[in-house]
C-alpha cells in the first residue's frame, strides 16, 4: 500500500486572491483588525466565497468569531459549480495547500462519513476546478495560525452533516455561500419595484432569506425559495446546516444565529447590470 501524501493545490491562487503568502496575510490581517468578536466562539458560519476583492472585507466578519483555543476540527460545505451531484462528496486527497500553510483532511472523519454510503469521491480535477470551498482556506489557515498543528479540515461538497457532529462543540462548520446573483448573465431578474432601485429591491429579497435562517427554520427557508427562486447559491449546504441544527434543538440544545454583515459587490441599477451579491457574513454559535 501507498503511503504517497496527495495534495490539492491552492489552484485560484493568483487569480481570486493573492498566491503571495506575505502578501495575503497581510490582507487577511487587515480586514480582521477592522471586525469584532462580537459572537466568539460561534460554532457555525455562513460566509461568500467570491474573489477576495469583493467579499474579503465582509467575510472577516465570519471569521473573527472563530476562537481557534477550542477548535479542533472544521468542517467546510460548499456547493458544486461544475458537476452535477447525486450525493454529496468527499475529497480524495490528504492535504489542501494555501499560500499561507497547508491543511490536513481529517481521515478518521473522512472515513466514518465514507462507511455512511452517503457519499462519493470527487476527482482531483474536479476538486481543483471548484472554487467553493478553497475560498474558505485562507481565512481558516489566518484565523486558526495560533493553533495550527492542532487541527484538521474536512471539506464537504454540497456535504450531508450528522447533528452528531455539530453537537461537539470542538467543531466548527463553514458553509460556503453567496446569496442573490442578479442579471441577465444569471437569467434571475426579480423586481420589486415598491423597494426603491433595483439593488434596494435585492437586498430586500436576501434579507428577507436571512431573517428565515436566523430564525432556524428550514421549512421556512425552502418555501422562501420556492416563491421567490433567489439565486442563493449554497442554499443546499445552508438547508442541511438547518436541519441539523432542528435535530439538535428536539433534543433540547438551545441556538442561535445572526447575521453580522452585508454588502453587494456592485449596485444593480438598470436591466443590463449584473450583480454577484457576495458578501455576507454569518454567525451561528450554539448555545448548549
Amino acid at each position: 500500500m501507498s503511503n504517497r501524501v496527495v495534495c490539492r493545490e491552492a489552484s485560484h491562487a493568483g487569480s481570486w486572491y493573492t498566491a503571495s503568502g506575505p502578501q495575503l496575510n497581510a490582507q487577511l490581517e487587515g480586514w480582521l483588525s477592522q471586525v469584532q468578536s462580537t459572537e466568539r466562539p460561534a460554532r457555525a458560519i455562513i460566509a461568500p466565497h467570491a474573489g477576495y476583492t469583493y467579499c474579503g472585507s465582509c467575510a472577516a466578519h465570519a471569521y473573527k468569531q472563530v476562537d481557534p483555543s477550542i477548535t479542533r476540527r472544521i468542517f467546510i460545505l460548499g456547493p458544486s459549480h461544475h458537476v452535477p451531484l447525486s450525493r454529496c462528496a468527499l475529497s480524495s486527497v490528504d492535504i489542501y495547500r494555501t499560500p499561507l500553510y497547508d491543511l490536513r483532511i481529517d481521515q478518521k472523519i473522512y472515513g466514518e462519513l465514507w462507511k455512511t454510503g452517503m457519499f462519493e469521491r470527487m476527482s482531483l480535477q474536479t476538486d481543483e476546478d471548484e472554487h467553493s470551498i478553497e475560498m474558505h482556506l485562507p481565512y481558516t489557515a489566518k484565523a486558526m495560525e495560533s493553533h495550527k498543528d492542532e487541527f484538521t479540515i474536512i471539506p464537504v461538497l454540497v456535504g450531508a452533516l450528522s447533528d452528531k457532529y455539530l453537537a461537539d462543540p470542538s467543531n466548527l462548520f463553514v458553509v460556503s455561500s453567496d446569496f442573490c446573483h442578479w442579471g441577465q448573465r444569471f437569467r434571475y431578474s426579480y423586481y420589486d419595484e415598491s423597494q426603491g432601485e433595483i439593488y434596494r429591491s435585492i437586498e430586500h429579497l436576501d434579507k428577507m432569506g436571512m431573517s428565515i435562517i436566523e430564525q432556524l427554520d428550514p421549512v421556512s427557508f425552502s418555501n422562501y425559495l420556492k416563491k421567490y427562486h433567489n439565486t442563493i447559491c449554497g442554499r443546499h449546504p445552508i438547508g442541511v446546516l438547518l436541519n441539523a441544527i432542528t435535530e439538535l434543538q428536539k433534543n433540547g440544545m438551545n441556538m442561535s444565529f445572526s447575521f453580522l454583515n452585508y454588502a453587494q459587490s456592485s449596485q444593480c441599477r438598470n436591466w443590463q447590470d449584473s450583480c454577484e451579491l457576495c458578501s455576507w457574513s454569518t454567525h451561528g454559535p450554539l448555545k448548549l
